[in-house]
This record gives structure tokens, sequence and C-alpha cells, in this order.
């Protein structure tokens, strides 16, 4: 049987919600490694919801709906899924990871941030159950409030990850190319665009991310 991955995602589009370049690049390292791979989402409104041709505020969608773009319509509410319906869980990153599954980027110092309901519990079920995590780019923000203590990467050493730091997580510098693991927490984060240039840096470090993941089942 194979092993079976799932995708959290939180729109679809950089500005407003998953990343596309990043959930593509999982995509296709996961299903290079085998996995099966299913997605999921809230079923809610965006936080916030933005035109990527000008940047102004457009008119409200929901997370779900844009997500399902991904998923050629193949995806369920998070609130629907259960931890044993997957062995790893990975989450893109994009502006919808921190406007929607949690509210950092809606915070004026981006401090003492909360994980919205449903993707906390999603989150911490993975860990109580031992289902390694994988995050992109400013996605492991999530894991630094659901899993305090949880060593990340956001790349740099940039505000982000001073606010990772004061939630409790621990972070780590990391080239686009590359991950971090934290063995205890059974999480791997790569930094993505956080600091890369180039497409091909976000495949290779998705790819590595998905080596890293494979590894701790």
């Amino acid at each position: 049987m194979s092993q079976r991955s799932l995708i959290l995602l939180s729109g679809c589009g950089n500005r407003d919600g998953s990343e596309i370049h990043e959930c593509v690049c999982a995509m296709l390292a996961l299903d290079q490694a085998g996995f099966d791979t299913a997605f999921t989402a809230p079923d809610m409104e965006q936080a916030a919801t933005i035109s990527h041709l000008t940047g102004s505020p457009a008119p409200a969608r929901n997370v779900l709906e844009e997500a399902a773009r991904f998923a050629r319509g193949r995806i369920r509410p998070v609130a629907d899924i259960s931890v044993s319906d997957f062995d790893i869980l990975v989450i893109p990153g994009g502006m919808g990871a921190a406007l929607t599954l949690c509210d950092y980027a809606l915070r004026g110092d981006g401090r003492g941030y909360e994980v919205e309901p449903s993707v906390r519990a999603l989150v911490t079920s993975a860990w109580k159950a031992s289902k390694p995590i994988g995050a992109m780019c400013i996605a492991p923000m999530v894991l630094a409030a659901c899993l305090p203590g949880v060593t990340v990467t956001l790349g740099s050493e940039c505000d982000a990850a001073v606010h990772a730091r004061a939630m409790g997580a621990k972070t780590l510098e990391c080239s686009a190319t590359d991950a971090v693991v934290d063995e205890d927490f059974r999480v791997v984060t790569t930094p993505a665009y956080m600091v890369a240039r180039r497409v091909s840096e976000i495949h290779q470090g998705a790819s590595r991310m998905v080596e890293e993941l494979e590894s701790l089942l």
C-alpha cells in the first residue's frame, strides 16, 4: 500500500492563499517519492482577498472553493479529516497560511497570534499520532504556534523568525534548496520563497523536505 500524504491549503495564490509554485513543487516531489496525495482546506471565507493583478482588495472568496483549483476538485474540508487518513501532512506557504490558517499577518506586531481551530486540531492530532509534518515558506508560523518548542526555519533571521521564537519555537537559518529537521517533533521545514529567487530552488527544497519526511516514517 502506498504511503499517503495530505496537503493543507489556504486558498489559491501567493497574496492571499497557498503559493502556487510551492504547492505544485510539493505535489511533484511527493509524487516522485511514491506518495498518494489528498488535499484539504478550511471551509470558510478567506481572511483577506487580494487581486493578484493590482494588489488591491477583491471580493470575498471561500478557502475550500479556491483550494479546489489545486486539487482538480478532489478536496475535503479540514473538519472532515481524520488523522488516520494520512501518513504525512504538508503545508505550503503563501500569505493564506499567515492570514487564514493563522492570523499572524493580521497582528500588528506579529506576536500572540492564533491558529484557526480546525487547523490547530489537525496539526496537533498529527503530532500526537507521530505523523511527520512538513511546512514551507511562512507556513512554519502555524507550527510555531501549535507546537511550542519546535525547531523550524524561516530561511533567514527575519521578523517572522523573531516572532516564531516569541511563541516558543526555535529557528535555524537555511537555504531555499535545503530543509531543517526537528526529529523530536517529527517536523521538516524549508524556506521556499522566504529566500528563494527561482522556482527551481523551490523544487529542490520541496524534494529535500519530502526526502526528510519519508525518513521519519
